[in-house]
């Protein structure tokens, strides 16, 4: 990889890293969702730095960053816009939401409704909205972070299959290493963003993106990982197995962890390591799948249990 690509990525890990430090694979598998044109969603409980690190990839990537409070009471217009009266002009004025933005921050996204969670399904998916029967398109890069509690908690809604399946990559956080919680305690401040300074522009991420696009995926592990996708489809535990939509996110996650690791090329550990963190909430478990803690962790574990029973290619 020549070193105007590596050079901006590491400034880039490096400065995620700083905000959230002690998760360097929640910060790799975000940087994956940004290089390969996806979205992020972040779930865990309330407090382990979910906001912290949208924030800081936000922050980090430059352009024009908006954030959105999802509540029981938002509405679809309150996201994308809506056309409003203008008295003293005698005509309709398109007033435009928070959604218009290179990046997006969905903060605790199960909060709202369903209805209000689809206003986002065209825009995560053609970058463009429909307002009033007038197709706009977003800006470029568009980014969505989302975060979300756990779908036991109170006051959340599940997300839809088709929403889910939307986001490239599903991270969590969980707690920091103790001598990191130890540090955020005797600093007394837990707001390592606020003065973060952006160390890309848009132009130079639609760079870092198309370079990503054009790493190679050759033909065995291509097979590889349809191999993947066949055996979530057919797996008696699971009702719903990964999309085509699914074996392309896995794809292009592989080639943007690639790139993020120095290379132009694909590697069996690419498709391997980011299976479950692509794949775990876009399957849904047959209805006699048990022996889990969660539905999460199930789903989680079945992908690992079928990744063993799939030969890896030499």
């Amino acid at each position: 990889m020549s070193t105007k690509t590596e050079e901006p990525l590491q400034k880039l890990r490096d400065t995620v890293e700083r905000a959230l430090e002690g998760k360097p694979d929640a910060v790799e598998l975000a940087l994956v969702a940004l290089l390969a044109r996806g979205h992020l969603l972040i779930e865990d409980v309330p407090g382990v730095g979910k906001t912290t690190l949208a924030r800081a990839l936000a922050r980090a990537v430059g352009g024009e960053l908006r954030r959105i409070q999802f509540t029981s009471d938002l509405l679809p217009s309150d996201v994308v816009g809506v056309s409003v009266f203008d008295q003293r002009r005698a005509e309709f004025v398109l007033r435009r939401g928070p959604i218009f933005a290179n990046v997006l921050l969905a903060d605790e996204i199960n909060r709202a409704s369903p209805r209000t969670q689809s206003a986002l399904l065209e825009a995560m998916n053609e970058g463009q909205v429909t307002i009033d029967g007038q197709t706009l398109p977003l800006p470029d890069p568009f980014f969505v972070i989302a975060t979300q509690n756990p779908q036991d908690f109170a006051g959340t809604y599940p997300l839809p299959e088709s929403q889910l399946d939307r986001f490239l990559v599903r991270v969590r956080i969980g707690y920091p290493p103790g001598h990191v919680e130890l540090r955020l305690l005797l600093d007394g401040s837990t707001d390592t963003v606020r003065d973060m300074a952006p160390v890309l522009d848009p132009t130079t991420l639609l760079t870092l993106q198309r370079q990503a696009a054009a790493v190679t995926l050759d033909v065995v592990l291509a097979a590889y990982l349809h191999t993947i996708i066949q055996a979530t489809r057919n797996s008696p535990l699971l009702s719903l197995g990964a999309s085509p939509r699914g074996a392309i996110a896995l794809a292009n996650a592989s080639k943007a962890r690639a790139l993020s690791r120095g290379r132009t090329y694909c590697i069996p550990d690419d498709i391997h390591d980011l299976a479950v963190p692509v794949l775990a909430h876009r399957v849904r478990l047959a209805a006699h799948a048990d022996g889990f803690t969660t539905t999460r962790d199930e789903a989680e574990a079945i992908i690992r249990d079928l990744l063993t029973r799939v030969p890896v290619p030499l």
